[in-house]
Formats: structure tokens, sequence, C-alpha cells
């Protein structure tokens, strides 16, 4: 079994009390079974604490937020469980937040939480190098198509050539028009061969006046988790910013979201929700980092959310191809 991870990968390292945004706090804390069993039978006061803080979850229990707050966090921004029991005592999504594992069988892929500041930082700002990979035993074959999942690495290698290959404005309408080449492929057909300037032509022909409203809206019909979120959608005053640094939040979600098509084999709306985001990011201005961070604990760390935006892709008028044109074409740096 191949296992891969991005070249910045082993660099992270938890800022602990000095992060910005802890993982310990707006986020309810899913307990694992493991973890849930061993609280339930620790002895002694801080047993019982920890037992007061559990509650009845739909798989299993958590931790109830107190104050935005996980009970568990101290006023010094440790965690007590940590300080008390050592780190093998966290509970599983404690102890790998914000690493991202998703396994495909023959072959795992890591990865990093936009969500967290200090991945952030790292997908931003880290030097761009070759994914590292590294083989290990184990591993079954994937409970799906191998064919598709060739076409799915095939064409993801594409995409971020694409995104590599051309400056922000030009990448984002292309990408959206590849990504019907792709999905057409993984439908089993053979898709019409075009050049990137007779994209570029028909991409600036289709598009429609910008509506930076309707995409807002969009967002702001989803749960919010944070009071900043939903004061970032609902100002007035935001400055634009799309640098060119704001492909790489799309290439990290296309890293993240392509493949996870071979669950329905449904690409074209992950690739609408990876440049939706970047476009409401980029149209939110402020600092880029931050502001992509919070959107990903907004969204990216929301089952719901990345539901309700994937059928959005069919459903909403903000997300049709037209639209979406129409913001990028009024993209500038």
């Amino acid at each position: 079994m191949k296992i891969i991870r991005p070249g910045y990968y082993d660099q992270f390292r938890c800022l602990a009390g000095a992060c910005p945004d802890s993982c310990c706090q707006e986020w309810d804390v899913l307990i694992d079974d493991k973890s849930a069993q061993a609280y339930l039978a620790l002895e002694g006061s801080f047993g019982e604490e920890i037992r007061r803080h559990m509650k009845p979850d739909t798989d299993g229990f958590c931790f109830e937020i107190l104050d935005r707050r996980c009970p568990m966090w101290r006023e010094d921004w440790l965690c007590k469980i940590q300080a008390e029991l050592g780190e093998a005592a966290l509970c599983q999504v404690c102890a790998q937040f914000p690493r991202l594992r998703h396994d495909y069988g023959t072959f795992v892929e890591l990865g990093l939480e936009l969500s967290c500041p200090e991945a952030a930082r790292l997908i931003f700002t880290a030097e761009e190098t070759a994914p590292v990979s590294e083989c290990v035993s184990g591993g079954e074959s994937g409970d799906y198509d191998t064919a598709d999942m060739d076409v799915l690495l095939r064409t993801r290698k594409t995409a971020l050539e694409i995104l590599d290959a051309h400056p922000l404005q030009d990448a984002m309408s292309l990408l959206l028009l590849y990504g019907y080449c792709a999905q057409d492929e993984l439908d089993g057909f053979e898709p019409d061969p075009r050049t990137p300037e007779e994209d570029l032509a028909f991409a600036a022909q289709m598009a429609l006046p910008a509506d930076w409203a309707s995409l807002r809206e969009l967002y702001s019909q989803l749960d919010i988790l944070t009071p900043r979120w939903s004061r970032l959608l609902s100002s007035n005053e935001n400055t634009p910013n799309f640098p060119d640094a704001l492909k790489r939040m799309i290439r990290c979600g296309i890293e993240r979201y392509w493949l996870q098509a071979i669950s329905d084999l449904d690409l074209i709306c992950r690739v609408k929700m990876i440049l939706a985001g970047a476009l409401l990011v980029g149209s939110l201005g402020g600092d880029l980092i931050c502001t992509a961070q919070l959107y990903s604990k907004e969204i990216d760390n929301s089952t719901d959310n990345l539901e309700r935006i994937l059928d959005a892709a069919y459903t909403n008028p903000a997300l049709t191809d037209r639209h979406l044109l129409g913001l990028i074409q009024s993209v500038t740096a």
C-alpha cells in the first residue's frame, strides 16, 4: 500500500496555547467509543468531572460546549485531559486533528485541515514540493471500479496542471470547463478536445454580470458556527482580495475532494464547490489565510454544509455555470 502526503505535512506542529483559533472552541467534540469507555470507567474526581460534561450523541458521546468552549479546555488554553492523563488519553478526533486521512484501499492520501490556523499557514506559505510517498505493508483493493479511479487520478493531475499554468482568473474559468470534460470521461464519453484559448473565449461569452450578493446569500443560509463568520458574510465593508496565492486554496480543495467523487461518480458538483469557496473567500477580503481558515472551519468541517453546497451546485442560481463564470470574469488581483 502506498501512503502519499504533501511535502509540508511533517512540518506541522500544534501551537497549543498560542493558537489564535483553537480547535477546543465552538466545535462539538465527538468522543470515539474506545475513549468514551475509558472516560466512563475512570475513577476519582477527574473521572466524575469528565462524565458530567459527556452528553449522548447520535454516534455515541460528545463533550457539551459551554460558553462556546470545550469544558476540558483550561483557562491557560491547554487541555485538562492531556494535562492529567497524558496525550494517549485524548479522544481520537483531538489526537488526530488537523491531520486528514483518505483511505482508498491500495493507497492512502494524507493532508492537513485548512480549518486549523497553523495548518492553513503551511498550506499557503510552505515551499511547493512534490508529494512524499512511501510503500508500507497492508491495504486491500478499494470498493470501487479501478477504471473510474484511474480517470479521477489522471484528470486530477490535469486539473492541477491547469491551475499551475495559468493566472488565477484564467485558471478558474478553465477548471470549471475542464470539470465537465473530466465528468464526461468519468461517464464513459469522449470529451471534445479544446484549446485553452477556445475555452477562455467561450467563458467570456457565457458569463453573466457578476452577482456577488447571491453567492453570499447561499452561504448565509447554511449552518453558521461562529459569530465572526456571520459578521463577515453580512458586512458591506469588505475589500475583495484575489491574489495569486488563492490558488493554494484551490489546490487544497482539488487534492482533498476530487477523488471523493469515486463514491458517487459526481465530480462537477465538487469542482463548483471548490471554485465557489475560493471566490467567496476572495470576495470577503481581509487577511487571506485567516479568511480561508474561517471558511474551512464553517464548511469543510460540517458534513451538513458540504452536502448542501454539493446539492446547490444543481439547484441554486448562484452556482450555475454562467453565474460562476460571471464572478470569475470580474476577479482582479
